[in-house]
């Protein structure tokens, strides 16, 4: 069972990489008909580890299908033209002018379908002083300020994965959803814009709030200061994290798990205020305790006595977690190419989740059959019935 509540949404998304691929996996893993138009050289993402389906590939574009079209040549923008025509969505994250030159601007792809939501990614907007400059995920979480408050600043590294990427694929999804609510009222499309500058800025409000609040720049060492957060490493070399927050009871919690009389009778520890002005000796402190003993000493303690903590899990450790396990978070994956498991979708509806997903398609793995399909009906090509999302 896949989720189905976009089940007759029919998207046509135009994207390379991550953030067009990202807004068009979160529609298709609600149900929608994601057709992936790329072009004769494929996706470059396809090949960014070599090959012509990588794993990167592999994970943002799962549930769609694939068509090759030559945006030059006249019969493949005819057959793109269709697909538009009857399309609820289009979805694009070419650098600005791009699409227009390709024959897919908003001004003409309205034109042929005025019910058309068209939903266009950029790195920094449509206009003004930066429009022109080429954006990443490293760029976009540099100017939108998340690095500054979420990298140290004496050893600043960028975190793994493409967090700008991933988000400013999110947010246009929740854009594309509003603008086809607002479309069940009044028949019409919109033009949907989100820049990956826009996404992270807004994905890092907290800290532009207390800005705006406080008239203080924030740092990289507020939040796990404020929330009380450490990472620890135990005896055995594992890491294990702990968030003990603004209640008091996780701060008791902890020194009955410690087992500590030194701790509780520290000073400096005995208030909130306490404990945030000397965060960095609790955690020395606390270093040393936890060195003491083994992860599964330490997970057994603290979850005795409520205290709110996680391994640091590797990703093959979070696969065999028993709640990840119980919530069925990996799936099947419907094909006889590519990885076999998948994360699925986060939400539930009704308390039913997806229990599969569809792979990645293949390069224009369905190209053949929606040419034919256009030719012989002149209409939107349904997914047949085997398909994994039908």
């Amino acid at each position: 069972m896949l989720q189905s509540v976009l089940t007759g949404i029919r998207v046509v998304e135009q994207g390379t990489f991550i953030t067009g691929p990202c807004a068009g996996m979160m529609l298709a893993d609600l149900g929608a008909d994601v057709v992936k138009v790329e072009s004769p050289a494929g996706d470059p993402y396809r090949s960014y580890q070599g090959g012509q389906y990588s794993p990167h590939f592999q994970a943002y574009n799962r549930n769609k299908r694939s068509i090759a079209l030559d945006m030059n040549a006249p019969s493949d923008r005819a057959v793109f033209d269709r697909l538009v025509s009857e399309a609820d969505v289009y979805i694009q994250n070419f650098r600005p002018g791009t699409a227009a030159r390709l024959g897919a601007g908003v001004e003409r792809l309205q034109a042929l379908n005025p019910g058309l939501v068209y939903c266009s990614i950029s790195g920094f907007g449509s206009s003004g002083p930066y429009v022109d400059r080429p954006s990443y995920d490293s760029v976009a979480q540099a100017l939108s300020g998340f690095l500054g408050v979420v990298v140290d600043p004496q050893r600043p590294r960028f975190l793994g994965p493409a967090l700008a990427d991933a988000i400013t694929g999110i947010y246009a999804a929740y854009g594309v959803l509003g603008a086809l609510f607002e479309r069940t009222r009044t028949g019409r499309g919109r033009l949907v814009e989100v820049s990956m500058l826009e996404a992270m800025t807004h994905f890092a409000v907290e800290p532009f709030a207390a800005f705006f609040a406080l008239d203080r720049v924030p740092s990289s060492s507020d939040r796990p200061r404020l929330a009380q957060a450490y990472i620890l490493r135990t005896a055995d070399g594992a890491l294990i994290a702990i968030h003990l927050s603004s209640l008091e009871k996780f701060w008791e919690g902890l020194v009955r798990a410690l087992d500590s009389g030194r701790l509780a009778g520290d000073a400096r520890f005995v208030t909130r205020a306490g404990r945030i002005e000397h965060y960095e000796s609790l955690g020395a402190e606390l270093d040393e305790l936890f060195s003491r003993q083994p992860l599964a000493h330490w997970v057994e303690r603290l979850g005795a006595h409520d205290v709110p903590f996680a391994p640091v899990n590797r990703i093959d450790e979070v696969v065999s977690d028993p709640q990840v396990r119980h919530l069925g978070l990996i799936v099947p994956v419907d094909a006889p190419h590519g990885a076999r498991h998948a994360v699925r979708p986060a939400v539930q509806f009704d308390g039913r989740r997806a229990q599969r997903v569809g792979s990645a398609p293949l390069f224009d793995e369905h190209g053949a059959a929606i040419r034919s399909r256009l030719t012989e009906t002149g209409k939107w090509p349904d997914r047949p019935g085997a398909w994994p999302g039908a």
